[in-house]
């Protein structure tokens, strides 16, 4: 892809835009994201296939080289039940690149502090693509390429605290995109930014929130593909609780507090 110069306009405004949202993250989430970068990128080809019957532990960075990783043995029976284990779980300061999760993916990626996730692909998501967990509210998780498809409930399940930056991303046939824990035992507020993604339908919503902790999701360059009824949800808030039951919805669209974007963040075709 081309590339063109810009204006020293553009420069102010990017780096102004980077700014206001505060985005740092392993050194992957940088001011440069928020440029439009067009048409996602093409699924890549699995270079060989690894089959995990443990789950690996990562500190530092681990690069998969583009293998297939698929779940065996206590990782493979391929269900959607919660309190599976991850195929990959990654210390505080860990970065998982150039992997891609194939069937079954047992419970995806687990972030127990700071991660990046780069050029992480999901072949077909199993319970949750990926969970974040950390406890500080100075943690930072960066979704930086890739992408996720045929997830019929959650691609990201934001446990923790902190902020969860999604960038340069692709997802497809899925449930949501994201969701704030609407009742874990021990809530947080949580910051969300989804940026230059491509999302492709069918999808109920993109992102979900709890409004009474406090959390915000700010969206731009979001460009949705198959909707033309536009029935796809983009930002949700509920009334999040800590003793496990299912959180009642209490809105819905741009407010200005909580879900943050306006018309021209989102396209359709």
């Amino acid at each position: 892809m081309s590339r063109h110069k810009r204006s020293p306009r553009r420069r102010r405004a990017v780096a102004a835009l980077g700014a206001a949202f505060g985005l740092t993250a392993a050194g992957i989430v940088t001011n440069s994201m928020l440029t439009s970068a067009g048409a996602a990128a093409s699924w890549p080809t699995p270079r060989g296939e690894k089959a995990v019957t443990a789950t690996i532990e990562v500190s530092g960075t681990y690069d998969g080289g583009l293998k297939r990783f698929y779940g065996s043995g206590d990782l493979g029976d391929g269900g959607q039940g919660e309190g599976q284990d991850p195929v990959f779980k990654l210390k505080d300061g860990a970065v998982l690149k150039n992997v891609v999760l194939g069937t079954p993916a047992a419970d995806g990626v687990h972030c127990m502090g700071s991660c990046t996730l780069q050029n992480v692909w999901w072949e077909d998501v199993g319970e949750d693509a990926a969970s974040f967990k950390g406890k500080s509210s100075g943690s930072v998780y960066s979704v930086y390429g890739g992408g996720a498809r045929k997830a019929s409930d959650k691609v990201f399940q934001f446990n923790g605290a902190g902020k969860l930056v999604v960038t340069r991303f692709q997802v497809a046939d899925f449930g949501k995109l994201v969701r704030s824990c609407g009742n874990c035992s021990t809530q947080y507020r949580r910051s969300i930014i989804v940026n230059d993604v491509d999302v492709t339908a069918p999808g109920k919503s993109l992102v979900g929130i709890n409004g009474n902790y406090g959390d915000t999701a700010a969206l731009r360059n979001i460009r949705i593909h198959g909707d033309g009824g536009r029935r796809m949800e983009l930002c949700a808030r509920y009334e999040g609780n800590d003793d496990g039951d299912e959180p009642r919805k209490i809105g819905s669209g741009p407010d200005s507090t909580h879900c943050r974007y306006g018309p021209s963040d989102i396209s359709y075709d």
